[in-house]
């Protein structure tokens, strides 16, 4: 199912994103850096993509809470978010409602997002692979811009690293079944892979 701007919005302006040259750091976004990383075992296999989805608290959107979790900086005193104070986890890139991206973690760093996981028969997956997050829940339809946004990450991305291709894009729910649902059924996979495919 399509995803459109309300009838009379102009589709915004996502930016065909860049990565520095030494292919660590988006351009043209926000960087914060979380101390939740670490060395890869080898920088040279990046060869995985991972798309999840979170929102702090559960359900509600265009909170500070998401980039206090990731950067170790939880407010104590707010009950809801008690469940996650201590958390040491984090991801390379959120992707929020507006489209906009922030990065937290160099590509060619070890983020905490995948935890205890594997794809195509190989554990550990934080150690090859980029985790983006998306502002968003299992069963809330994602925001045109998100895609769009997400498109344009990915396709600097590929264009970056050699081992990563169309076919090792995967969810959280793929690569840690039974432990994890997101992106959830609320990720519209085919919109994805048309736009991706769409020009490129």
């Amino acid at each position: 199912m399509a995803i459109c701007p309300p009838d009379g919005e102009p589709s915004p302006v996502i930016p065909s994103y860049t990565l520095e040259p030494a292919g660590r750091w988006l351009e043209q976004v926000t960087h914060c850096f979380s101390p939740f990383q670490g060395p890869r075992p080898d920088a040279r296999d990046i060869s995985l993509l991972v798309i999840h989805n979170i929102t702090l608290p559960p359900g509600l959107f265009g909170a500070p809470y998401i980039q206090q979790l990731f950067l170790g900086c939880v407010q104590a005193d707010f009950a809801p978010l008690c469940e996650v104070q201590g958390l040491q986890v984090s991801a390379h890139l959120l992707i929020r409602r507006d489209g906009s991206v922030v990065q937290f973690v160099p590509f060619d760093r070890r983020a905490w997002h995948a935890g205890v996981s594997e794809f195509d028969g190989r554990p550990a997956c934080n150690d090859y692979s980029i985790g983006i997050e998306l502002e968003g829940t299992d069963h809330t339809p994602y925001n045109l811009v998100q895609y769009q946004a997400l498109v344009s990450v990915t396709r600097a991305l590929l264009r970056q690293y050699p081992l990563l291709t169309k076919d090792r894009i995967t969810g959280h729910s793929d690569i840690a079944p039974g432990r994890k649902t997101d992106p959830g059924p609320a990720f519209d996979w085919s919109l994805f892979h048309a736009l991706l495919d769409k020009d490129s």
